[in-house]
């Protein structure tokens, strides 16, 4: 398919989706978001894409929604339908992708955009990245696309209840602060950003996807988990699975005979 507001490509088994509006610092406009679930409805089904980079091309990786189309259509939208069609979608496409997402955050999320960003699984940050939470309520908006949810587990109710609703200056943070946080797993410097970021994809891509995809899918099970039984028992569920591929007898092959594995992600 072709793509007019992202780039997309598959390489050494990663997929690589950069938002590609830089003239509005990828701000996510209604063509992006039927992209971005076409984009990701791909990935599901290509078994050559094993790991996934997200990133944005420019100097923002995404300033959330496009305000300038919401006003020129605020007549006629139901941003209630248009949610649930389009950022919803996508949001919960990335969560349940049994594939490890990668963010590579080159400048300012915002909004939307730093939601996106959450939903990833491992986010790596340049120097010059930044976070606005509270771009939302800015503009008299309620925080969307899982913000609500995504931000809280990592920071705690009242650390988000902060960034999301506290609108000054200091709102903005830092990235070296998102990774105090716990909001970025790393960051780095920003010319090394892709290079950092494709060498951990390419690691994942090579490791047992099948394994990752389902481990995503017991830690997301567990954290809303009433018990440790029941965490316990799905665990025990998954590795029933886990235990009839492919990936698990190579794994254990190749550690008898003191070889590495050769994985492929079945």
């Amino acid at each position: 398919m072709s793509y007019k507001t992202i780039k997309y490509d598959v390489k050494d088994n990663v997929a690589t989706i950069t938002l590609n509006r830089p003239e509005t610092y990828n701000s996510l406009n209604l063509a992006m978001l039927k992209d971005l679930t076409h984009a990701f409805r791909a990935i599901k089904q290509d078994a050559k894409a094993r790991a996934v980079i997200l990133t944005g091309e420019g100097r923002g990786f995404s300033s959330g929604a496009d305000l300038m189309e919401i006003q020129s259509q605020i007549a006629n939208i139901n941003i209630t339908e248009t949610l649930r069609c389009g950022l919803n979608i996508i949001v919960e496409s990335m969560r349940v992708l049994e594939k490890p997402i990668i963010c590579a955050v080159n400048g300012v999320a915002a909004g939307a955009g730093a939601s996106i960003c959450l939903a990833s699984d491992y986010r790596i940050a340049s120097k010059n990245a930044g976070f606005v939470f509270a771009a939302f309520v800015n503009i008299g908006l309620v925080p969307d696309a899982g913000s609500t949810y995504l931000l809280q587990k990592l920071v705690g109710p009242a650390k988000a209840f902060e960034l999301l609703m506290l609108a000054d200056s200091k709102n903005r943070i830092d990235a070296q602060t998102a990774h105090q946080l716990g909001i970025i797993n790393h960051v780095v410097a920003h010319d090394d950003l892709m290079q950092e970021t494709s060498t951990l994809a390419t690691k994942l891509a090579t490791m047992p996807t099948k394994a990752i995809g389902m481990t995503k899918r017991a830690i997301q099970r567990s954290a809303t988990a009433s018990t440790l039984s029941e965490a316990l028992d799905y665990e025990a569920q998954l590795q029933g699975v886990a235990f009839k591929t492919y990936d698990f007898q190579e794994g254990v092959a190749a550690f008898i005979e003191k070889r590495e594995p050769k994985f492929k992600g079945e």
